[in-house]
């Protein structure tokens, strides 16, 4: 039981310094407090200072953030200005959207770069070593924002790009697991002795793996839900990414302070749960 508390206030630290930072970076990010209604040349010099004062709550960050680390408490997420909406809900219409992206993406990116991987090891091939390897680094160079624009103009779903920018982290990681257990004495034993190849891969490769390849599932959803924030915001899709998007235009503090919040945890989740399973693999 001291255990799981220790991990849960460590959790629940983490998530608010996580917002506490997110806040420190918007509210010192160049432009901050100049909204578009200030630009509007039909107002007058008591609108724009009447606009002024309505953010001055938010001047200080530190008694804003008590502010807001008091109202959270009572469950009030707090209220977005730049959307004009509640910040609850808000995240309630956009998460869902987000969580198949991301769910698909990682799906995905993990069938196709464990398939590669295999495939580079199990073929003993140069050719097909050079080739895999190859389109994983095309695809680990070129930048999510130009995989979602070329999705743009090609009309394809925004959510491949999850994947893409996924496999060839999957690809490249199980690859050299694969290899450096296809490499230990048991398992070339087994294959000077002519025994099934399939048989030796399920068998004395793969549980070999697990735990290492588990760790880097909870990696993958936290690359899953960065890569979703330019794909969303350049592809037009209505999740967290594209929330996030606005928000950091617009500046809004506690939107952005909620979403930091929310993204914190599910990397915390994930990771968590990937670590449990790891560690229950590895004892199997």
């Amino acid at each position: 039981m001291s255990t799981l508390f220790k991990c849960a206030t460590k959790a629940i630290l983490l998530v608010f310094i996580g917002g506490l930072l997110g806040a420190t970076l918007v509210r010192f990010a160049p432009g901050y407090g100049v909204t578009e209604e200030e630009l509007d040349s039909r107002l007058n010099a008591d609108s724009v200072r009447a606009l002024r004062e309505s953010h001055a709550a938010h001047g200080s960050l530190m008694s804003f953030y008590v502010q807001y680390a008091s109202k959270l408490l009572h469950g009030d997420l707090g209220f977005s200005d730049a959307m004009g909406e509640p910040v609850r809900q808000l995240i309630a219409e956009r998460f869902p959207e987000t969580a198949k992206s991301v769910g698909f993406g990682v799906g995905l990116g993990w069938a196709l770069g464990l398939s590669l991987a295999i495939l580079s090891v199990a073929a003993r091939s140069a050719a097909v070593d050079l080739g895999t390897s190859l389109v994983a680094s095309i695809a680990l160079c070129t930048p999510a924002a130009v995989l979602a624009l070329l999705c743009v103009i090609a009309q394809a779903p925004g959510r491949l790009v999850i994947a893409a920018a996924i496999f060839p982290k999957v690809f490249q990681y199980g690859r050299k697991l694969l290899l450096r257990s296809a490499s230990l004495p048991h398992v070339l034993a087994a294959s000077a002795r002519g025994l099934n190849q399939s048989r030796i891969f399920l068998r004395h490769i793969l549980p070999v793996t697990a735990p290492q390849l588990l760790a880097l599932a909870g990696i993958t959803v936290s690359l899953g839900f960065t890569a979703a924030i330019p794909v969303e915001a350049l592809c037009d899709m209505p999740g967290i990414g594209q929330l996030a998007w606005k928000a950091a235009l617009a500046r809004d503090l506690e939107l952005l302070v909620m979403l930091t919040m929310v993204v914190t945890t599910v990397t915390l989740v994930a990771n968590s749960t990937a670590e449990l399973l790891g560690n229950a693999a590895a004892r199997r």
